[in-house]
């Protein structure tokens, strides 16, 4: 049987016994289990349901429950677009005034599903033929195939009348790993964007770490992280308000930060804290609006840590109490870190070549539970190598700046 042969199968009342019975089974004891497994079935299927599986358990990080009910290819997990994430592109878009979303390069459809739960029609467009089979079950076994059309087809030919909205998530893998050109996306971005143009309103995930040169300025640019984890870059064209410049959404609380200015901060002397910008911040290049909204400066101006005299809340960066502001020297933070019985540290690194494990070999640190801690910061300070010490400040957060 070929791929989408034996993809067939595991949707069978055979197929779906099989992967009912491997729930909850303990991959140490896979071997043993496949060998008794393929005395009463095809030993095809059986490979087939130990490898659906697998990939259900890693898709729990990307959506919980659900993964148990859903289908996935290899790459599908790898390059599927996390569901509280999803949610939110989805809640954009229902908000914006979408009814019925094309979602070109749909994959296993982890965002047609999330367009549908918002209410929203969904036509879900992808080249491969086993890929949309997988799409297409995920919309059957999460109840939403009423509203989620899939399609076999290159998105680059697929007419999309009836469409309100566009999301296009290009191809940004190809046989040798991440693909970093936006013109080596598959569709090139240039595609990509005569598409979005041409559509009334249309979301397009690019990489986080797209220049900012290579964005358009008739568009919005967002970056979203989840969990303190920047996972996507989304270029917005047809916004009712109209909106351009950048923004920074932090998951899953929902803060936002939206600027035209991206201007950096000035730098100055270390204050008293130091605040740490989310990665979807500094992805933005709005490390200076937090800085303003917090009356900081930039330690370095190459630099993305704030610093401040005066402890002032937010949802866009951690805050740390500061006690120790030191040049680099090895022998001379190990002699502070010992004086003070501190053996166990968190090493962060911003604008340094020192590699955080390298630095605990070198500190010889005992981290016994009796010890105190600390939290290592090796950065540039007015363009000096340095390391900061200091404590989480525990501070709340707005979301307001």
């Amino acid at each position: 049987m070929d791929e989408l042969d034996t993809f067939s199968a595991l949707l069978t009342a055979e197929g779906q016994e099989l992967l009912a019975s491997l729930r909850t089974h303990d991959p140490a004891d896979e071997l043993a289990l496949a060998t008794r497994l393929r005395r009463a079935h095809d030993p095809a299927l059986v490979s087939a349901a130990l490898a659906q599986a697998r990939l259900r358990q890693r898709a729990r990080a990307k959506f919980g429950a659900d993964a148990e009910r859903m289908y996935f290819t290899p790459d599908g997990v790898e390059q599927a677009t996390r569901a509280p994430v999803a949610a939110h592109r989805a809640a954009r878009l229902r908000a914006a005034g979408a009814r019925r979303v094309a979602d070109l390069c749909c994959g296993n459809g982890a965002d047609a599903l999330a367009f549908a739960r918002a209410g929203m029609d969904v036509l879900a467009v992808d080249r491969s033929p086993l890929t949309c089979a997988v799409a297409r079950a995920n919309a059957e076994a999460l109840g939403l195939a009423d509203r989620v059309e899939v399609r076999c087809a290159d998105v680059t030919e697929v007419r999309t009348d009836g469409c309100d909205a566009l999301f296009l998530d290009p191809a940004r893998r190809g046989g040798r790993g991440r693909i970093f050109d936006p013109e080596s996306y598959s569709p090139p971005l240039s595609w990509a964007l005569r598409a979005a143009r041409a559509a009334p309103l249309a979301a397009l995930k690019v990489a986080p770490g797209i220049p900012h040169e290579a964005v358009p300025e008739d568009t919005e640019a967002e970056w979203v992280s989840d969990g303190g984890d920047v996972k996507e870059a989304v270029l917005w064209s047809g916004l009712p308000d109209g909106a351009g410049g950048v923004r920074a959404t932090l998951l899953p609380g929902g803060a936002c930060l939206h600027s035209h200015d991206r201007s950096a901060a000035a730098a100055g002397p270390v204050g008293r804290y130091l605040y740490e910008p989310d990665g979807a911040v500094v992805r933005a290049h709005l490390v200076g609006r937090v800085a303003e909204a917090i009356g900081g400066r930039l330690i370095d101006p190459t630099i993305a840590y704030v610093t401040a005299d005066a402890p002032v809340a937010t949802e866009f960066a951690t805050a740390y109490e500061l006690t120790d502001v030191l040049p680099f020297n090895v022998k001379k933070l190990r002699a502070v870190l010992r004086e003070r019985g501190i053996g166990i540290v968190t090493v962060k690194k911003r604008g340094s070549a020192v590699e955080p494990e390298e630095l605990r070999r070198k500190l010889k640190l005992t981290p016994r539970t009796d010890r105190e801690s600390c939290v290592v910061f090796l950065t540039r300070v007015d363009g000096a190598p340095s390391v900061l010490l200091g404590q989480p400040a525990g501070l709340g957060g707005s979301g307001t700046v």
